[in-house]
């Protein structure tokens, strides 16, 4: 038999489903009077198509691991139901029963694929240099001091040390940063980013599970709901109800006699649906967060976010864009401002560098009615900066070697005094000269991203108290503070600053999720209550130090993270609270003998089937407030 089911379902499922099918099929056949002409009844094939393989695991987790749990009661159910005669009874519990495991395993299925689509980063081949010429492998197969030349628009293969060649390269994939980083011999590159647009040969240091790109998609394997604490409670309630299961069969047994009511009980106060409360919520919650960007490597991180009073925030790469935009234009004396950043936008109309179409947004966001020149003669030194002739003037913009070389008059010393307090403070400065003269240059800002504001504004309205932790300078982090609406800032952070603060908090019961991207920032991720990482800075350090790692420049989404925290609380909440209390009237039901095996057994599954559909509704939460 052959079905047409979505990818993301595995192999062992479709069995399951199936087996289903034709068990479902034997059930119903078994109404039919057809029946008497058999020899067995066709409720048998559910017996042994679903009810062997829980008898199996019951059985290995008893003998091997003393493991008493929900399949035990069941697998005591089906056998006592045989036993008395009761074959559909006992077909229909292993039926059912299946469902509702099959179910879970689609629910965590469909959340891991999601996790499945985040991390198709791996590059698939590289070109490694024989002595007998280039050859081109697939990346996995490069090993440890492998020459590998890359071209532009592929992806890096491995992490590496550049030799040869010079070019930017694209790291979003790994620090969020959308600004290409200029690469020249002696840079190391990470595995999975893009390079832009020169060649370069380049040395592999770190190969296989080693690389940037295989320890991010190790983090995203590291999700596992069986680590939540609130996940083991489950487990060990489900023994607990195990015992009582025992205990309340045999006293019905001793004191009515009936056996089929003692075997009624063992089919409805099995604890399936209690056991599924939980990890079925978790798994739909880590599914959801990871469409939106968050890939949850500690169970019980969701459970922990749900009850943080405050989030302390990184600034650069956080709330700012880490994209760079136009600042103050600069001009040595002589040289008209607009004149000049007109001339540095004409040349930087044909480069595709982050700074260079800053330049021409800004001026065009200045000047919408200015027309600008066309560039001849243009070309692009990665690393370096651009050149090109505008209306019969060599304009160069760039670093200060590149543009002005060696060549300085007086009046450069002030401007670049200028220049290099300004860089001092954070500001990223490319050079402009003309016909190979210092006229002046242009600052750029990581600006701050449009939606900051309304982030910060709906963790207030959740109940947080925002915090900006930076090593900036304590005007331009008030400065920023101030235009986003947090009030608590703590500027020029060491590393052990930011610890303190944390530590402090929670001493006094502050329950506090930190934010942040790099190095400074991982024994503050660690030690908080929840630390979310953003995959920056091109280290792996703060993304192993986070329970949560979030992927991309998607801080928009932290809002609905934590509301999806809370919808889980209250989805496991309900889920506790319906299991136990379906539980609990069908079991006495089955003591009075008002209900037997059959029903018992719909009665009982149905509650674990409602369950999980509840927890699998967590996969298209969304929450209200965009």
């Amino acid at each position: 038999m052959h079905l047409q089911l979505p990818d993301w379902i595995d192999e062992q499922a479709r069995c399951t489903i199936v087996y289903l099918i034709v068990s479902g099929l034997s059930l119903a056949t078994s109404f039919l009077p057809i029946v008497r002409s058999l020899p067995f009844d066709p409720a048998w094939i559910a017996v042994i198509l679903c009810g062997v393989p829980i008898l199996k695991e019951a059985a290995e987790g008893l003998l091997m691991r003393f493991d008493i749990k929900a399949d035990v009661l069941v697998s005591m159910a089906l056998v006592a139901s045989v036993a008395i005669g009761e074959v559909f009874a006992a077909g229909e519990i292993a039926w059912i029963m299946t469902i509702g495991a099959l179910l879970e395993d689609l629910t965590v299925q469909k959340a891991r694929a999601g996790i499945a689509e985040l991390v198709k980063l791996s590059p698939e081949k590289a070109h490694v240099l024989r002595k007998s010429g280039e050859e081109t492998i697939a990346a996995d197969d490069v090993k440890q001091g492998d020459l590998v030349r890359v071209l532009p628009g592929e992806k890096i293969p491995t992490d590496g040390v550049v030799l040869e060649g010079a070019s930017a390269v694209d790291e979003s994939i790994m620090t969020g940063e959308s600004m290409p980083v200029d690469k020249t011999p002696g840079s190391s590159v990470m595995s999975g980013t893009i390079n832009q647009f020169g060649t370069f040969v380049m040395r592999a240091t770190k190969v296989g599970k080693d690389s940037s790109v295989n320890r991010l998609i190790a983090l995203v394997e590291g999700a596992d709901a069986g680590k939540a604490k609130i996940v083991r409670l489950a487990d060990r309630w489900a023994t607990w109800v195990v015992v009582a299961a025992l205990l309340s069969a045999a006293a019905t047994w001793f004191v009515t006699g009936e056996i089929v009511r003692a075997v009624t009980i063992l089919v409805v106060f099995c604890p399936c649906a209690l056991v599924l409360a939980t990890p079925t919520a978790v798994m739909a919650a880590i599914g959801n967060a990871t469409r939106h960007g968050f890939l949850v490597r500690v169970g019980d991180a969701l459970e922990r976010l749900a009850s943080v009073h405050k989030a302390a925030l990184d600034k650069t790469g956080t709330l700012t864009k880490g994209k760079p935009a136009l600042g103050r234009v600069y001009a040595q004396q002589g040289f008209d401002n607009d004149e000049l950043l007109r001339l540095a936008a004409c040349v930087e109309t044909s480069s595709e560098h982050p700074l260079g179409k800053a330049i021409v947004e800004g001026f065009s966001h200045r000047n919408h009615s200015t027309r600008l020149a066309a560039v001849k003669n243009f070309r692009m030194i990665p690393g370096k900066g651009v050149e090109g002739m505008i209306e019969g003037t060599t304009i160069a913009v760039g670093s200060l070697q590149f543009a002005a070389g060696e060549r300085r008059e007086s009046g450069d010393y002030a401007l670049l005094e200028t220049a290099h307090a300004l860089a001092a403070r954070g500001y990223t400065v490319s050079f402009i000269s003309v016909d190979g003269k210092l006229a002046g240059f242009v600052t750029f800002q990581d600006a701050i991203r449009p939606f900051a504001k309304k982030v910060i504004s709906s963790l207030k309205i959740l109940g947080l108290t925002p915090v900006l932790l930076t090593g900036d300078h304590e005007a331009a982090a008030e400065q920023v503070a101030a235009s986003i609406g947090i009030s608590t800032v703590i500027a020029q952070c060491l590393p052990e600053t930011k610890l303190k603060f944390i530590n402090c908090e929670q001493r006094q019961r502050q329950k506090i999720v930190m934010i942040g991207d790099g190095v400074n920032d991982a024994p503050a991720l660690k030690c908080a209550h929840v630390g979310i990482a953003v995959a920056g800075a091109g280290n792996s350090i703060a993304m192993e130090a986070a329970d949560i790692v979030m992927v991309g420049e998607r801080i928009e989404e932290i809002p609905h993270l934590i509301r999806l925290s809370q919808k889980m609380m209250n989805v496991i909440r309900i889920n506790l609270t319906m299991a136990m209390g379906i539980n609990f009237v069908a079991v006495i039901l089955a003591m009075g003998g008002w209900m037997g095996p059959v029903v018992g057994a719909l009665v009982h599954n149905a509650g674990s089937v409602l369950v999980i559909l509840h927890s699998a509704s967590l996969l298209r939460f969304r929450s209200s407030e965009r």
